[in-house]
């Protein structure tokens, strides 16, 4: 913190020194992991006063957020959500924002919201979009009223879960397009031979697939700009083990497909490879390794 002070920079030691450096009325941004937000809310709201406003810029909860701007309310206080998409590079890229709450609030916010966000790029206009003062264009967008704001940044991670999931399968496929010439030469009844192995005899680079797939192709993003660049630098991926985590917004995602009667097979399924990654489904695959144990005499066939 020291090392940040600077002429525009006030360092704070506590929640309380930071208020007590603020003019009325404040904003105060929170950018915490969901679980700790209420705990760290609860302490703040004691040093704070009517008209004072909080934004809350993590991944929190939607339906949290109606709880907490309606017990701030009867305070005076105000309570903004505001989703937050950019990662790492929004530093230099600027953040996408989806923003919840009272219509005035958001409103005097605005220069805080413009000035984190993208702004205009190179994209060409949206052909049909009619042109007006709406921000969307510029990265930032008030989707209603408090929860509004994370309920759009939820559902943006359930669907990144989808396509972060369809990108990677699809490069796990090309990579084993070899499956030809490395099958096994043991023929047991435990595993299924390949028919036509000689339609499978590609050793393609993985890599130099994610970079075409940069330049003019349909599926071209940011997430296989970022694929890309982490196959360049390692082209086996051996830094990583694949143990992938969840920090809540596909499952919310899901919950409300499943309160909202929609289908999301794309982004459960994805979820699902998620638990699976980390061993979850260890049991499950014990449990039917047994039973055809037991109703076929299959020995379990190791390595």
């Amino acid at each position: 913190m020291k090392s940040l002070a600077s002429n525009r920079v006030q360092g704070a030691s506590s929640l309380q020194d930071l208020v007590s450096k603020m003019p009325a009325p404040r904003t105060i941004w929170l950018m915490l992991p969901a679980a700790i937000v209420q705990q760290s809310l609860d302490e703040l709201v004691g040093y704070l006063s009517a008209n004072d406003v909080v934004i809350d810029g993590g991944n929190s909860y939607y339906q949290d957020d109606i709880v907490r701007a309606s017990a701030l309310k009867e305070k005076g206080i105000h309570y903004v959500d505001c989703g937050t998409s950019g990662g790492v590079w929004g530093l230099e890229r600027g953040y996408s924002l989806m923003i919840g709450g009272e219509d005035e609030i958001v409103r005097r916010l605005d220069p805080i919201f413009k000035s984190i966000s993208p702004g205009p790029d190179r994209r060409q206009p949206t052909p049909n979009r009619p042109s007006s003062k709406d921000t969307a264009p510029q990265g930032y967008l008030h989707c209603g009223p408090n929860g509004a704001g994370h309920f759009v940044k939820m559902v943006h991670n359930g669907v990144e879960y989808g396509m972060m999931a369809s990108i990677a399968e699809g490069l796990s496929i090309i990579k084993h397009a070899n499956a030809g010439k490395t099958q096994p030469t043991e023929v047991d009844a435990e595993t299924t031979p390949l028919r036509n192995p000689e339609y499978y005899s590609f050793d393609i680079n993985i890599a130099d697939v994610a970079e075409v797939w940069r330049h003019g192709s349909v599926v071209s993003s940011w997430l296989v700009d970022l694929t890309a660049d982490a196959l360049a630098r390692s082209p086996e991926l051996e830094e990583f083990s694949g143990r992938v985590s969840d920090s809540g917004e596909g499952r919310w995602t899901i919950e409300a497909a499943i309160d909202e009667s929609v289908p999301a097979p794309v982004i459960s399924a994805a979820l699902w490879q998620r638990y699976e990654s980390r061993n979850l489904g260890d049991f499950t695959a014990k449990v039917l390794s047994a039973m055809r144990s037991e109703f076929g005499g299959h020995v379990e066939k190791r390595g």
